[in-house]
């Protein structure tokens, strides 16, 4: 059985390696098997050593867009269970603010960030409300149907027990509740760092979004691939310490 769960480990870390060492030499032979010109698509090699040249800069900004994606996820959090434990319990909530919320997910948030930048200005506090909206939305649902999930004969349960509103939901509802909240995080960590670079876009003099920005109007294509190598990394690191925590979520919840 161990041996079984070793290979399932090393195949679930080996494959997607193999994978992505795949992806790179194709890139790199099809870009001079075509002979592609470097200012459309450069070849990976010329990526990479643009990012190893630019290591310094590919830190300090990324350090910018972390920040801005780990502050506006952090209250996109908070903001989120709050607002689906509001949806949750009270009907009132959930006849009016569960439809607005719903509303403004279907507004694009491109192009709510011309407005931030005028509430907010050009500082790092538009780029954590672009952040935050982003990612709130997939938080609330999740964590509602976590919430809703709640097996009603343990419901029924915890009430011929007389336990009270707050046992039951936080020794129930909540720990039932935790899985899907963390399915909604790990959707929510990346779109937090779309919002974060969308900010940085429209208005910033920071971040990787601001070096693909800068690079794009320079005609600095490898640049350019560099900052959103980074970002992918990046995202892939935050999604996979989302996974870490989700799994222990789940050992909580069982």
């Amino acid at each position: 059985m161990n041996d079984v769960f070793a290979n399932e480990r090393f195949r679930s870390a080996f494959d997607p390696l193999v994978f992505l060492v795949a992806l790179g030499v194709a890139w790199e032979a099809s870009v001079h098997l075509f002979d592609i010109k470097p200012y459309l698509f450069p070849a990976l090699s010329d990526v990479f050593r643009v990012m190893w040249e630019h290591r310094w800069q590919m830190i300090i900004e990324g350090g910018y867009t972390l920040l801005e994606v780990l502050v506006g996820f952090a209250f996109a959090v908070v903001g989120g269970v709050v607002i689906a434990l509001l949806i949750f319990f009270f009907p009132t909530a959930r006849r009016t603010l569960y439809p607005m919320i719903t509303t403004m997910q279907s507004i694009p948030k491109v192009a709510l960030a011309p407005v931030m930048v005028v509430w907010f200005g050009y500082g790092l506090s538009a780029k954590f409300v672009m952040a935050f909206l982003f990612a709130v939305f997939p938080i609330i649902i999740a964590t509602l149907g976590g919430l809703h999930g709640t097996p009603s004969n343990l419901v029924e349960h915890f009430q011929s027990l007389r336990a009270s509103r707050w046992e039951t939901i936080w020794r129930l509802r909540v720990p039932s509740a935790l899985p899907s909240f963390m399915d909604g995080c790990k959707i929510a960590i990346p779109l937090a760092m779309i919002g974060a670079v969308v900010g940085e876009f429209i208005g910033s003099q920071n971040g990787l979004g601001y070096v693909i920005l800068v690079s794009s109007s320079t005609a600095q294509t490898d640049l350019m691939f560099a900052a959103l190598i980074t970002i992918a990394v990046l995202s892939m690191v935050l999604f996979a310490i989302m996974e870490l925590i989700g799994r222990i979520a789940w050992w909580r919840a069982v």
